[in-house]
């Protein structure tokens, strides 16, 4: 059934609006029908889900090296890696069928509310399954990196078989040392620097480089946490930040933060940006970065993706920014709830969505049945089964009290 929410403050592209959101096949409509299932969400904010404009989905179960000192680029951090491989840890989670834990990835995100995400490996068949847990960014051009031409497609013919309006993206500059430093310089004597650029990390870019990132048209994407757990170091952002021409990505637990909400308190961290300006980071600006233009907004058309906090008071964003992955109130993807706490029971019954009940992080949730496979469960930390899958919403709203 199509719903409707009412009562709520809602983040939409041209200011905060209290109007009904019509939720209909999926996408956001211009108004609520008489027949739309009643969503009351008094005393609410609503967010669209967001943008995890970097991931690698397949390896967040994977143990990270142990902390030591920082590398200077990334290349070094790849080759000590490869002793980490016989570890009989990483073997075991590596062992896990990849479809399994590019799924894993996938559920990681959409807990913390990203319902799109940019995966930056070879495509699997795996991520084109019609119930997938998050959108993909898809038909965009990438290389991983210039200095590991071996993984992933070459770069100059990957850039120029990537079409004027999509997104190119590579690593580049994910260092500290000459090697990160000179990179883009090369990029540039590669012809591989334009509008369609999307410069993964940027550690090494000084403040000459960023004025040419910023002249060509491209943008870079943030993972802080990533960086100063390699590098020990990370971008300067509030320049690019200024420009339009900065997102923000998790990596992956490999080497980042737990989530792209955990990435977000980092960022606000380092970079003293507020929260109203660190949400475009995750929502619009990163949909624009990605050349996304149906993503991060609420408005009618676009896909039903949205996440509802409590309303707290102050700065609407403040609401989001800090929160923890078990203080989001519901996750819904395509206009379907997905992961919420028990009071939505009825909003699932509605849609039509079995609903399993269980915890994150010590808090009852309810979480889509699709979602509830005990395999996948396993692979993430913090989510358990409450009791049977076949539990009705009903009783496990029942579990709260």
């Amino acid at each position: 059934m199509d719903a409707s929410l009412h009562g709520a403050t809602w983040m939409m592209p041209d200011g905060p609006s209290r109007t009904p959101l019509a939720l209909r096949d999926g996408c956001f409509a211009e108004a609520p029908a008489w027949r739309d299932f009643r969503v009351d969400l008094r005393g609410h904010l609503v967010f669209p889900g967001l943008v995890n404009a970097h991931e690698h989905l397949h390896v967040n179960a994977v143990p990270p090296l142990p902390a030591g000192a920082p590398f200077p680029n990334s290349y070094a951090w790849i080759e000590a890696f490869q002793a980490h491989f016989a570890e009989p840890a990483v073997a075991a989670a590596l062992a896990v069928p990849k479809a399994l834990r590019l799924r894993h990835g996938a559920l990681k995100n959409l807990l913390a509310g990203v319902t799109c995400v940019a995966h930056h490996d070879p495509w699997h068949p795996a991520l084109d399954a019609p119930d997938f847990p998050v959108a993909l960014l898809r038909g965009h051009g990438w290389a991983y990196a210039l200095g590991w031409p071996d993984y992933g497609p070459p770069v100059r013919a990957s850039f120029d078989a990537t079409a004027a309006d999509a997104p190119w993206m590579i690593h580049l500059a994910e260092g500290t040392d000459a090697v990160a430093q000179g990179e883009l310089e090369q990029l540039e004597r590669l012809g591989c620097l334009d509008a369609r650029t999307v410069l993964i990390h940027g550690v090494g870019l000084d403040a000459r480089d960023i004025e040419r990132v910023i002249e060509r048209g491209a943008a870079v994407v943030w993972c802080p946490s990533s960086n100063l757990a390699l590098l020990g170091r990370t971008l300067h952002p509030r320049r690019l930040h200024a420009a339009g021409r900065l997102a923000l990505g998790s990596d992956s637990r490999l080497s980042g933060a737990r989530d792209l909400l955990e990435e977000l308190c980092v960022a606000a961290a380092l970079s003293g940006l507020d929260a109203a300006a660190l949400l475009p980071l995750v929502t619009a600006r990163a949909a624009d970065v990605l050349r996304l233009p149906a993503r991060g907004r609420l408005a009618p058309g676009v896909p039903a993706d949205l996440l509802i906090v409590e309303d707290r008071g102050g700065d609407p964003a403040a609401n989001l920014v800090g929160l923890q992955r078990s203080e989001l109130r519901a996750v819904v993807r395509d206009g379907l709830p997905q992961i919420a706490d028990p009071d939505f029971a009825d909003w699932f019954t509605a849609a039509g969505i079995d609903a399993v009940p269980v915890t994150l992080d010590g808090r009852p949730k309810l979480i889509a049945a699709a979602l509830a496979d005990p395999a996948l469960l396993a692979l993430e930390p913090g989510l358990e089964r409450l009791i049977d899958a076949g539990a009705s919403p009903a009783i496990a709203a029942g579990a709260r009290e």
